[in-house]
């Protein structure tokens, strides 16, 4: 069975500008196209596809992309070198998640704070603390009401 790009949108979740713009970019070079000169989706298409949007939503370049699709279409013997790729991206992905889930703890810290039923007086604090660390190395009070 087949598919054409409006299918292919909706299957995908990606829109008909989107799936242009990755075909001429290169990323789509599985894609045939009928005896009109319109592109035809197959099932296989479609999951190189949701490979390309896991690898475009953690992030890796269309030039990564590229090198990988083009290892795709060159055949077994770059398994090596798409093993390499995507380790390096997966890696990439976890430090990324690290990342976000040391930022998420501050943001949860300072939800905790807010939610407390001191939060005024322990913001006051933290504001007072700003202000006399600011005043004891002579420097100007950005938190003045100006």
């Amino acid at each position: 069975m087949t598919y054409t790009i409006k299918q292919a949108a909706e299957k995908s979740g990606l829109s008909i500008y989107t799936l242009r713009f990755y075909d001429k970019e290169g990323l789509l070079p599985f894609v045939a196209r009928n005896q009109s000169g319109y592109r035809e989706f197959t099932d296989g298409d479609l999951n190189l596809i949701h490979t390309i949007c896991c690898l475009k939503n953690t992030g890796m370049k269309i030039s990564a992309i590229r090198t990988y699709i083009d290892d795709v279409m060159a055949g077994p013997q770059t398994v090596d070198h798409r093993r390499e790729l995507l380790t390096a991206h997966r890696d990439a992905v976890l430090e990324n998640q690290r990342q976000v889930a040391e930022n998420l703890k501050g943001i949860d810290f300072k939800l905790a704070l807010y939610e407390d039923p001191n939060a005024l007086a322990l913001v006051q604090a933290e504001r007072d603390l700003a202000e006399q660390e600011k005043r004891a190395n002579h420097l100007e009070n950005p938190y003045a009401v100006h």
